[in-house]
């Protein structure tokens, strides 16, 4: 009796905890920031729904040919480009790829790049590399300090 009292203190004590954030941020997967503007209906929806959003365009797109759709996987590469060591994109290839980050904490399989590219299109990609590596985290802490 002693010890299910002990396991329900406990239980308690950590479901406190969780309410106040102290075990949700330490467990969570660290997401690099996007280089874009936010997402209008906001990051918690887009981490929640990205995946039927996505899927919505995609059968528009392939069965009923429309090519302007809102939710696209290239915008979503641009945005979310991981730069690495060598200041280059990373590919889902990388641990650091913004994609891979969730989906590796949920052990969900990302099928999209067996056919889809997952790095920016090359202009980006130049335009990204023009920016020099102190000016990228200088544009980053920036942009974090004025949100």
């Amino acid at each position: 009796m002693k010890r299910l009292f002990a396991s329900f203190l406990i239980l308690i004590g950590l479901m406190g905890m969780a309410s106040a954030g102290e075990i949700k941020s330490s467990l969570a997967p660290v997401v690099p920031k996007a280089a874009g503007e936010a997402h209008p209906e906001g990051n918690e929806f887009m981490r929640i729904n990205h995946m039927k959003l996505m899927v919505h365009d995609r059968d528009d797109t392939v069965l009923l040919g429309d090519r302007n759709v809102k939710y696209s996987l290239k915008e979503c590469v641009a945005c979310h480009a991981v730069m690495g060591p060598d200041a280059r994109p990373v590919s889902v290839k990388s641990d650091q790829h913004f994609c891979r980050t969730c989906h590796e904490f949920a052990a969900v399989k990302i099928d999209c790049f067996q056919c889809h590219n997952s790095l920016p299109d090359a202009d980006l990609v130049k335009k990204l590399t023009m920016l020099p590596q102190k000016d990228r985290e200088l544009a980053a802490y920036l942009k974090e300090v004025t949100e």
